[in-house]
């Protein structure tokens, strides 16, 4: 029962939308409304910055940091995992937005850092590189989600399915940018620091 109950606050964490959230105090608006409509970082740095992009970013990934940590204490490295991806299934369908949010790459950010903080660093180095050069940071976050089930089998089977489920939840959500990418109609970042 402890652990139905812990999937469910896992959830509810991801759901929380941090991005609309830290708009709305900003005076930035209802980010729904502009650029992408999505609730997640990205869209942030559109209308706030890097600064906003940033703080939303920091508090995307403690939300999945939280379900991973604590259900790893309650069931093991595998069930922690599998608690992150239910905080991605909730930061991607927060209920409080009628199931519209962002598209989990902060959160998995944070499930790399609570289940192995050289996960974290091999692909922020990675997701920078691609996305600096290129301008494009969904295709950064493409392939950050290729490698991502590589490390999670480097560090247990089990570990290595959440990743693989995370992966394709992840690269179905960003089907459009990966349309967009294709057809070279991807929006690039703007990358300041304040708007």
């Amino acid at each position: 029962m402890i652990y139905i109950f812990w999937l469910l606050i896992s959830y509810l964490l991801g759901s929380v939308p941090f991005g609309l959230l830290v708009t709305r105090i900003s005076g930035r608006g209802d980010l729904r409304k502009v650029g992408s409509g999505n609730t997640g970082a990205t869209n942030v740095m559109r209308v706030g910055g890097l600064r906003l992009a940033g703080l939303v970013w920091i508090l995307d990934m403690a939300k999945a940091i939280i379900a991973v940590l604590v259900g790893a204490a309650l069931g093991g490295e595998a069930f922690g995992a599998w608690c992150g991806f239910v905080a991605i299934l909730g930061h991607i369908f927060p209920v409080w937005l009628g199931f519209h949010g962002g598209k989990g790459i902060s959160c998995l950010f944070g499930i790399f850092l609570a289940v192995n903080p050289l996960m974290f660093v091999f692909c922020g180095i990675e997701w920078l590189l691609v996305a600096l050069s290129s301008g494009y940071s969904s295709l950064g976050a493409l392939v950050v989600l290729t490698v991502a089930p590589v490390l999670g089998f480097a560090q247990g089977f089990d570990v290595g399915l959440a990743m693989i489920a995370i992966s394709v939840l992840c690269f179905w959500r960003h089907r459009d940018n990966i349309l967009r990418l294709a057809g070279r109609t991807e929006s690039k970042i703007g990358w300041k620091w304040k708007k």
